[in-house]
């Protein structure tokens, strides 16, 4: 469960490591002291990914668009569609196949070009190794079987490229269990760093297969006051949303910025010291939790 005492807006610590990614892209003293204007003139509501689209809109202003993702979020997810028959064929001899997908589907959480400094194709595959639930995380999956149980809705948000093809094969296993869910998916509007939009979904087959909406534009997260009607109304009819990425968490969890109160589920890997301490794990740990 999420503790309680803490939520996941902005403390210092989060707020320097935000400003030093945007340092390593680079010195330049003018785009630097808009973003720590950005970052000193912070609301309390304000989470990470919605600081990331400012920092982006100033980057915009002062140097034009950022080479895009595109390669990279290609290239990760043509190296899982390589995997999918292997992968499904594991998940379909697992004595539960859906807590087999579920867990790839939170490994494929590790392809995260803005949460990690680099990302290393053999890290990735070894996290397979070890994808299995911890004893919380298999309480979590026992509330999230519950609340599908008595579900008629279902809304993924995804969250990275490569991860998406294993949310595809997650989602496939769900509805082999529970058949009575229609599933509904969101995705990103605009590129971002290497999170899906509705382009990436196509690509990878995940839309051939769901209801996918977008967010309306370049927000690493779900912030509810932003989205376009479709994508509100999907989140207003889910019966249960599992959430997917520390974005996505930071920017719902403690049901933020007038997000509804729903049966809402996340899943991710701890890829910075704010999770890896709020959660007490070590790096690139899995979690499954709840609101």
């Amino acid at each position: 469960m999420i503790p309680e005492d803490e939520d996941m807006r902005i403390i210092d610590s989060c707020a320097a490591c935000l400003y030093d990614k945007q340092k390593h892209l680079t010195e330049d003293p003018e785009y630097l002291a808009r973003v720590r204007e950005l970052l000193d003139h912070r609301k309390e509501e304000d989470t990470s990914p919605y600081m990331v689209y400012q920092f982006a809109l100033a980057y915009e202003e002062r140097f034009g668009k950022r080479p895009s993702y595109a390669p990279i979020k290609k290239k990760y997810n043509d190296l899982v569609l390589s995997m999918e028959k292997e992968l499904e064929a594991d998940m379909e001899q697992a004595q539960d196949p859906l807590a087999r997908a579920l867990a790839y589907a939170r490994v494929g959480n590790y392809i995260d070009f803005g949460a990690m400094n680099s990302v290393d194709p053999k890290t990735f595959m070894g996290l397979f190794q070890n994808a299995a639930f911890s004893d919380q995380d298999k309480k979590v999956y026992q509330d999230l079987l519950k609340a599908l149980e008595a579900a008629k809705e279902f809304l993924l948000i995804t969250d990275n490229c490569g991860e998406i093809v294993l949310d595809k094969l997650f989602l496939r296993q769900l509805k082999k269990r529970f058949p009575q869910v229609h599933v509904a998916v969101l995705v990103r509007g605009e590129e971002v760093l290497n999170d899906a939009t509705l382009q990436d979904a196509e690509y990878a087959g995940l839309a051939r297969e769901n209801e996918v909406f977008s967010n309306g534009g370049p927000i690493a997260g779900t912030i509810y006051s932003m989205l376009p009607k479709e994508a509100r109304n999907a989140i207003d009819r889910a019966d249960v949303i599992l959430a997917k990425g520390q974005g996505n968490y930071e920017s719902v969890s403690g049901q933020a910025n007038g997000f509804p109160k729903k049966q809402v589920f996340y899943a991710f890997l701890c890829k910075c010291e704010l999770f890896t301490k709020r959660f007490n794990v070590a790096p690139l740990t899995g979690v499954l939790t709840r609101e």
